[in-house]
């Protein structure tokens, strides 16, 4: 027989406890990347979409009935999504203080919680 072939134990619970370590160092500074990128495209897509409402606004001078509105006239490709909700459905409308100009003047998040900043998302 040849015993030469394989690991032992010792080598395996040392590779093992290797690779334990070296993910109690990644992990921690994974999860809080993938937070801030949430963040960060939350917030460019409020940053474009309120773009969007004004340039309707500009072009008809009311605003648009719903964000719906926006795609049907190609204002948007496609309704934006929250990243933090993962839907697009989630968007809080706040319509005009004049009604009859339309209903959508605003829009904010529908996420539950706060950033990282300690500031609701939904007053981002």
């Amino acid at each position: 027989m040849n015993k030469g072939r394989g690991f032992t134990l010792i080598e395996l619970l040392v590779v093992l406890g290797i690779i334990a370590l070296l993910l109690t160092l990644a992990v921690p500074r994974y999860f809080p990347s993938v937070d801030r990128s949430k963040e960060t495209v939350l917030n460019d897509n409020l940053r474009n979409t309120r773009l969007v409402i004004d340039q309707f606004y500009g072009d008809t001078g009311r605003y648009p009935d719903s964000l719906e509105q926006l795609v049907e006239k190609k204002y948007l490709r496609a309704m934006p999504i929250d990243p933090i909700t993962e839907t697009s459905d989630s968007w809080i409308v706040v319509p005009p203080d004049d009604g009859s100009k339309g209903g959508v003047a605003d829009i904010k998040s529908g996420a539950p919680g706060n950033d990282r900043n300690g500031k609701p998302y939904s007053d981002l």
